[in-house]
């Protein structure tokens, strides 16, 4: 259906007078006028509309909001042909397959839709919203995903030529694909990272997937050698040197989109290890008010950030999700008339109008060193990837306190130890609490996942233990994953930050001059309505995103 269709269906619905529709249709091109356009309009309500358009076509409307549709089901369809006919089948029976379209013309080739199911077909029409939150239960096949698979070379790594043919020779066709089966999986099971290990009497492969390592195979222990090779061919690294560790990056196109995986080779008693970790640009999180900031939390940070000068401190552990965090207020910050420069071992995305620089320690490019160049390009704003010692400490302090802002991580256990840390370093106190706007501390916890998420009796007397309050405890529910096949039987599916987030307020700058512990700073933060990370995981657990031993775990203590 197109424009005119469009008017007559909207003007039923009276979400917007026909005389103000016509203007915003205008501006479109009449060919780009579909349902899934119509929803970027603020007045557009996807139900009411589909509602009129089944009514129109004679079709059963069910809104799909709130289905519980099984993985046994959306596996009738390989993702790509849910894209070529906007269907999803929502159920079986021995009579039909029942696919929901949000688009009534489907209804047209149901033929063609009775030969792809093997099945009769019987077709309802739902809104749009809720047809995209099926779709996006969907997973790419493993035989689609390896179609797609293109090797991206760079200027740097191209090959001689015949040379890429010489590499099939040998290592072996049945290698390579293996090779991009193990990528492809990793892609679609959205692994950060993968280990490809050897040991005394096995290969195995392990992925990691929302923080934790699983297994997903054990290849041929006579595989390993050609399987190392091909990584580190593809990684632009030399297969002849196995006696020291090297660093390399693969470049692929996986279903049109760009993946880097950085790619470490490291010389063990059975061989060599290789870890790969993902960089999926498309996946990283540049909405900071996506990233599980509380309300309160979001607006310290962004006052922190916006100020003309000073240091805004990141800190958590290794694969806490500091570097998102810091993207995403670089994200923010970086408009047209400030420059913004970079320092980051190694960078991990590229990002359009910010100028990033590599470390590289083996030509003395250390932090220390980037950050005193910059200081020479008329910065704005400087993101330092880690302050790891006390000229770095010194250098950015300056920097913030000379009309600059400075960004940068820390590997800290909680915000209040992030300046002590610092006046450990050897930074005066005068130049922190002069310099310093604001600290968050980060980590991340597992979700439950949604597929197949369950009410968990978890007793009153837990949830006191763990810091809530008894009046509180007794009001809230929890909930867990018992265990399916979107999640691999974890229970778990993505995970959430959460935040501890502490402004550098008068009172705590005093505690900070008169050489006040990490204790002494958290009672102030938490007097002035600091919510500590056990505090904010808690609440993750009330709003039923995460389950309490997860919260727990993630969150450390807050006793002091």
């Amino acid at each position: 259906m197109f424009r005119k269709e469009f008017v007559d269906v909207i003007s039923q619905t009276g979400m917007v007078p026909v005389k103000d529709l016509r203007p915003l249709l205008a501006n479109k091109n009449e060919n780009e006028i579909t349902e899934l356009k119509l929803t970027e309009f603020d007045f557009f309500d996807d139900v009411k509309f589909a509602k009129v358009v089944a009514e129109k076509w004679s079709l059963t409307f069910i809104d799909l909001s709130n289905a519980k549709i099984g993985d046994n089901i959306l596996s009738l369809i390989k993702k790509s042909d849910a894209i070529k006919y906007r269907v999803i089948p929502i159920q079986k029976t021995a009579k039909a397959v029942t696919v929901a379209v949000f688009d009534p013309s489907i209804s047209k080739i149901k033929p063609e839709l009775q030969t792809l199911f093997q099945h009769n077909v019987e077709i309802i029409l739902t809104n749009i919203n809720s047809w995209r939150k099926i779709f996006s239960r969907l997973t790419d096949s493993i035989d689609d995903i390896l179609e797609s698979i293109r090797e991206v070379r760079t200027e740097a790594g191209n090959e001689e030529p015949g040379q890429q043919g010489k590499e099939k020779e040998e290592i072996g066709e049945d290698v390579i694909r293996l090779v991009n089966k193990i990528l492809a999986e990793a892609f679609i099971k959205k692994a950060s990272d993968i280990h490809v290990e050897p040991y005394e009497h096995i290969f195995r492969i392990r992925f990691r997937i929302d923080g934790s390592l699983q297994e997903v195979s054990r290849p041929n222990k006579k595989l390993m050698a050609p399987i190392v090779s091909r990584l580190k061919i593809l990684a632009s690294m030399d297969i002849s040197e196995k006696r020291k560790p090297q660093d390399g990056r693969i470049k692929l196109e996986i279903g049109g989109k760009p993946i880097d995986y950085r790619v470490s080779s490291l010389p063990c008693l059975f061989g060599e290890k290789v870890c790969l970790r993902l960089l999926d640009k498309s996946n990283l999180q540049l909405d900071m008010t996506k990233l599980g900031f509380e309300k309160k939390q979001i607006a310290v940070f962004q006052e922190g950030i916006h100020q003309p000068f000073g240091m805004c401190l990141v800190t958590g552990p290794t694969g806490s999700g500091k570097t998102t965090t810091l993207y995403s207020a670089l994200a923010e910050l970086n408009t047209i008339d400030v420059n913004v420069s970079t320092a980051e071992d190694p960078c991990e995305f590229n990002l359009e109008g910010i100028n990033q620089v590599n470390v590289k320690k083996e030509v003395g490019l250390t932090f220390a060193m980037a950050l005193k160049a910059f200081l020479r390009q008329d910065p704005d704003i400087i993101m330092v990837g880690e302050i790891r010692d006390f000229e770095t400490g010194e250098i950015a302090v300056e920097a913030a306190l000379t009309g600059h802002m400075v960004l940068s991580t820390l590997h800290t256990n909680d915000a209040p130890s992030t300046i002590t840390r610092l006046l450990n370093m050897g930074v005066e106190p005068f130049l922190v609490t002069g310099a310093l706007n604001v600290v968050v501390a980060q980590r991340l916890c597992r979700k439950i996942c949604e597929q197949c998420k369950e009410e968990s009796q978890t007793p009153v007397e837990d949830l006191v233990a763990c810091g809530i309050a008894e009046s509180s405890a007794v009001k809230i529910k929890t909930y867990k994953g018992k265990g399916c096949q979107v999640c691999g039987g974890t229970g778990y599916k993505g995970r959430v930050a959460i935040y501890e987030v502490l402004p550098v307020t008068p009172a705590v700058k005093e505690i900070i001059l008169k050489h006040g512990t990490a204790d002494d700073i958290k009672r102030q933060a938490i007097k002035e309505g600091m919510k500590t990370l056990r505090m904010c995981a808690l609440t993750k657990v009330a709003q039923g995103l995460t389950t309490l031993d997860e919260a727990v775990s993630n969150s450390g203590s807050d006793k002091m």
